[in-house]
């Protein structure tokens, strides 16, 4: 089967999805495809497929022959199977269950205000350069950063340490490196949990370091934390701020309404798409679909970023429309049980970005043009090395 279609899929440009996702879903929705590593995989970028998938079951993480599995990439994050294939599903319940409450809307919305503190503090910071200045650097990685430390219970001090361990784990071309990084950021977790233990807070390090679970599991479990916390919601700051200034009537639409900013937050989840690697899973029985059977221990490579721009659901669907009618809701964050715990966090961080960005700058414009902007290479969650901006 050398004629499989080959990822990864080209694309045009950086806000772009490369058109041969709508191209082979309208032709299968779920398609046989060669991944990174030469293995065979089932491709799913339909939109209902994806939904229906996300909520199957039958589907999980992990393998029970894991060293023989089929891979989609060298990626040690989502390269793979991970997790005990026996005890998969109690695991990923109970650790959902345990970390419910520290996530929930409640909470959420008491942090909103701190939040819109951090920003207006930042923003001030960044006012008072001369432009052009590194979004990227002084913006949209700090942000995230001290809401997730502040979160976690992990010193902001740190920062550069766990930001070179979190590059690292995402290098998807050297897998030893890239595993000698999440193992570090593992055990620099270890330390902290260890410390909570003496010196509990009011965080989520000390309600981790206090559950039914071994030290592996908590060190592991909130090291994912403090990597998927902040690094995914960086992205989708700069690639909203891209989209918002490569139209500037997207940007003067919230500089004159910035209640528009829910709406437009939506709609840069839709739309972003720093990387096009997808989401693995495994099946764990024979699933038939349509005229499709995935069989038992094959892979299955979830596209939401393909399902976010089905032109069966969303019209115009590679276009950017700030104010876009979102009661087809998009798949950024997942769906079903395998929903992101963290979706709240992020919406309460971009609402409050992109509601105040264009008030405090209303003649921002990027510095550079789009197609002139550095992508990360070799890196799992893709992004911008650096989005410098003017105004």
């Amino acid at each position: 089967m050398s004629d499989l279609p080959q990822l990864p899929f080209p694309r045009s440009g950086p806000l772009d999805v490369s058109p041969e996702f709508r191209d082979l879903r309208r032709k299968a929705p779920i398609a046989r495809v060669r991944t990174q590593t030469g293995d065979e995989a089932w491709l799913v970028s339909g939109y209902e497929d994806v939904r229906r998938l996300l909520a199957d079951e039958r589907l999980g993480r992990s393998h029970p022959e894991p060293d023989s599995a089929p891979r989609i990439s060298n990626s040690v994050i989502l390269g793979g199977p991970r997790g005990d294939y026996d005890t998969e599903k109690s695991q990923h319940e109970r650790m959902r269950k345990l970390l419910a409450p520290a996530f929930s809307a409640r909470r959420m919305k008491a942090l909103a205000g701190h939040v819109q503190d951090l920003v207006d503090d930042l923003l001030g910071q960044m006012a008072m350069k001369s432009p052009p200045v590194d979004l990227h650097e002084h913006f949209s990685f700090p942000l995230p950063v001290l809401v997730i430390c502040e979160l976690l219970g992990v010193p902001y001090d740190d920062r550069d340490h766990f930001r070179s361990l979190a590059d690292g784990m995402t290098n998807m071309t050297d897998p030893a490196a890239a595993g000698a990084a999440l193992e570090e950021l593992t055990v620099y977790i270890h330390q902290l949990v260890l410390e909570k233990r003496d010196h509990p807070a009011e965080d989520v390090l000390s309600d981790l370091a206090d559950m039914d679970a071994d030290d592996a599991e908590i060190s592991e479990l909130g090291a994912g934390l403090l990597f998927a916390g902040h690094e995914t919601t960086v992205n989708r700051i700069d690639y909203g701020v891209t989209y918002l200034l490569s139209d500037l009537a997207h940007r003067d639409a919230l500089v004159r309404d910035p209640s528009l900013a829910p709406l437009a937050v939506e709609e840069i989840l839709r739309m972003s798409a720093p990387s096009d690697h997808g989401l693995v899973r495994y099946a764990k029985a024979d699933i038939e679909l349509e005229d499709v059977t995935i069989r038992a221990g094959e892979a299955v490579l979830i596209s939401t970023i393909a399902a976010n721009r089905d032109e069966t659901v969303f019209s115009e669907p590679d276009r950017f429309v700030v104010d876009r009618d979102s009661s087809d809701p998009h798949v950024a964050f997942g769906y079903a049980h395998h929903h992101c715990i963290g979706a709240n966090l992020a919406r309460v961080e971009l609402r409050a970005v992109f509601g105040t960005l264009f008030q405090r700058f209303p003649t921002m414009e990027l510095a550079v043009p789009v197609a002139e902007l550095r992508p990360k290479t070799g890196r799992l969650t893709g992004g911008f090395l650096e989005l410098p901006v003017t105004w």
